[in-house]
This record gives structure tokens, C-alpha cells and sequence, in this order.
């Protein structure tokens, strides 16, 4: 049994949960200032409006999951502070990628060989997850961990990728040589 609803933002996170449309709408209406206003404090005003937003999707997807046994503003705000966490991580990965990538030797200004477009069009071949783990990888340098944190996705998801894309360009690359 549920405790009864202790204010009207948990009554209409109950009721949205339920599947009243119109109380999906009320509680965003009640609850989106604070959301706001948390996300502002944590990161910044620029980065709030959307944060707020990626709450509320987060929110609402779990809200089945909603038992009403605190208030629906403590198990927002704690959705807010997650989704918060989770964008300095994502911040923090990149600036580590973007400083891998940048420390990386420059290319000389001389026009590529054939070779290297050759090379280039079969890593264009590959699909998008093992050229990006490939690339990651192998070209990159990143940890098959990193990669995979890069990736959000687990470690063996990211060695099959590489292995399955260096297959797929040994084949490829068979296949250009003997044309």
C-alpha cells in the first residue's frame, strides 16, 4: 500500500504515473523551477535548460518506478543531481579525448598517398561502432577501458568491435590489392 501523497507535486507524480496525461503536464509545471535552479547551481545557467530537460526524460521514464515513499521533488532532485554528475563525467572524458587527440603529431601538409586514402575509404566502409572503436583504439591510442567509457559500452563490446573491424579491413584491404 501507499503512504498517501504529502503535497501536490508527489499527488500529480502519482497520478502521471498512473497515466493521466494532463498530470504528467502539471507535474513538470510544479516541479521545473527546482529542477532548474539545482541544475543552474551545480553546473551553470547555460547548461540548466538542458539538464533540466535530460531530468525530466530520465524522470519520467523511471516514474512506473515511483513509490511515492518520499516526496517526488527529493526523487527528482536526485534524478537532477545524477543527471548533473553524469555531464561533468561526460565533460571530463572529453577534454581528456581532446587533449589525446590534440598531443597526437600533426600531419605534415603533403598531399595524402594513395595508400593512406585507400586506408581512410575502408575505415569509411566500416559500420559507425567498430570504426569508432577502431579508431579509438588502435589510431587514438585509448585503452580498450577507455574506449569502452568513451563508448558506454562493455569492455568485451569493445574488443569484438575491434576484432570484428580489423577482420573486416584485412578482407577489404584483400580485396583492393588483388584489383
Amino acid at each position: 500500500m501507499e503512504p498517501a501523497p504529502e503535497d501536490e507535486a508527489t499527488r500529480l507524480a502519482l497520478a502521471a504515473r498512473d497515466g493521466d496525461p494532463v498530470a504528467v503536464a502539471a507535474f513538470v509545471r510544479a516541479t521545473q523551477q527546482d529542477v532548474w535552479r539545482l541544475c543552474a547551481a551545480l553546473i551553470d545557467r547555460q547548461s540548466a535548460d538542458d539538464l533540466t530537460q535530460e531530468t525530466y526524460l530520465r524522470a519520467l521514464k523511471a516514474l512506473p518506478q515511483f513509490a511515492g515513499r518520499s516526496t517526488v521533488r527529493t526523487w527528482l532532485l536526485g534524478i537532477g543531481r545524477r543527471t548533473c554528475a553524469d555531464h561533468i563525467r561526460t565533460l571530463t572524458r572529453r577534454r581528456r579525448l581532446d587533449a589525446r587527440v590534440h598531443a597526437q603529431p600533426r600531419p605534415t601538409d603533403t598531399p595524402p598517398t594513395d595508400e593512406l586514402l585507400a586506408v581512410t575509404d575502408l575505415l569509411a566502409r566500416l559500420p559507425a561502432e567498430r570504426r569508432a572503436a577502431f579508431v579509438l583504439t588502435q589510431v587514438v591510442g585509448l585503452s580498450y577501458a577507455e574506449a569502452a567509457e568513451v563508448e558506454r559500452v562493455a569492455i568485451g563490446t569493445i574488443r569484438s568491435r575491434v576484432a570484428r573491424a580489423r577482420d573486416d579491413l584485412i578482407a577489404a584491404w584483400s580485396r583492393t590489392a588483388t584489383v
